[in-house]
């Protein structure tokens, strides 16, 4: 899911260093348009510090990871013709692309799209029950029991944007903000 097709999983595979070496993981990479015109998209965050679910990934981020992977880019040419490199945060209604994705948002409505039909159709929408041995658990309208669907039909995961997931994304920018706040505290302080 992190990759869509067999090219996004070579640049994963050249990428994913990388970014980690700077100090970000990918979350979602696609190689998206025809061979004239064609647009490199990733998705990326920093890991979560300690106490937090998710990563950050601010402008600041995304110019430098950029940079760092037009570096490799420019330098191995993976990609034949022209190319314009995206790279921006997943957002508050982000993809959920990793087994860590799904542990991480339980309880939040989620949209499921399979690569099969299961019980007559390939999309899902329902409150986020988690993994359960490489199983998405999915609570859906209506039914009485969790749905588990293989992690492996899953082609995408994502968020469903609702007053939940907002309220989460504002206290954890409030976190941040906050432990922010006491780092320049702490600085002042030592150079006084």
């Amino acid at each position: 899911m992190r990759g869509k097709t067999a090219e996004d999983l070579k640049l994963l595979e050249l990428l994913d260093p990388v970014a980690e070496a700077a100090g970000y993981e990918i979350v979602r990479l696609r190689l998206m348009g025809g061979h004239e015109r064609r647009r490199l998209q990733i998705m990326a965050e920093r890991p979560p510090e300690p106490g937090q679910i998710e990563g950050e990934m601010n402008v600041e981020d995304c110019t430098r990871l950029s940079r760092k992977v037009s570096e490799i880019m420019d330098a191995a040419d993976p990609i034949s013709g022209e190319y314009v490199l995206e790279v921006s945060s997943p957002g508050i209604d982000r993809p959920l692309t990793r087994p860590k994705d799904f542990a991480a948002y339980e309880g939040y409505e989620v949209r499921l799209e399979l690569d099969r039909l299961a019980e007559g159709r390939k999309r899902f929408r329902g409150i986020l029950v988690g993994l359960e041995d490489d199983q998405v658990a999915i609570d859906l309208e209506g039914e009485e029991e969790t749905a588990l669907v293989p992690l492996s039909w899953v082609t995408e995961a994502k968020l469903v944007m609702n007053d939940d997931l907002m309220k989460r994304g504002a206290e954890g920018r409030a976190a941040r903000l906050a432990a922010e706040g006491q780092i320049g505290e702490q600085h002042e302080q030592t150079s006084e």
